[in-house]
């Protein structure tokens, strides 16, 4: 069997990018993962999120998209799809465990987001892309 090479990183603005302690670890991250060739997303339930993260994704997804919201898994497989992958090419961080399951209902890796050490610890192994430079 191959091993699964995931290519996209669609993160949660609320509880996760908004906390002081490692949201600019997490939105650096983001940048090294988009330089390294994978494809990313901030998808928020928020109508707006800060300039300086929506700057650090290529792609930025606020409230529904194509119809569908957060936790539904059609949600999740409609972020991929706007980064033109399938869910199971995906990481999906957030802190919501609703969230985390619609995003593995839909096929994606979901990343319950608790503290940015874990959470970078964890993109690094799924992603291949270093924790900190």
């Amino acid at each position: 069997m191959e091993p699964r090479t995931l290519r996209g990183l669609i993160v949660d603005y609320g509880g996760v990018l908004d906390e002081p302690d490692g949201a600019a670890r997490l939105l650096d991250y983001a940048r090294r993962a988009a330089g390294a060739g994978v494809r990313t997303a901030l998808f928020s339930g928020a109508h707006a999120v800060p300039d300086e993260c929506a700057a650090a994704f290529g792609t930025v997804l606020l409230g529904a998209v194509r119809g569908a919201r957060k936790p539904s898994p059609d949600a999740f497989a409609a972020a991929a799809a706007e980064l033109g992958l399938h869910p199971a090419d995906c990481v999906v961080v957030d802190d919501l465990g609703a969230c985390v399951r619609g995003a593995a209902a839909a096929g994606a890796v979901g990343v319950q987001h608790v503290d940015a050490g874990g959470t970078l610890a964890e993109l690094e192994v799924l992603l291949g892309v270093p924790a900190d430079a």
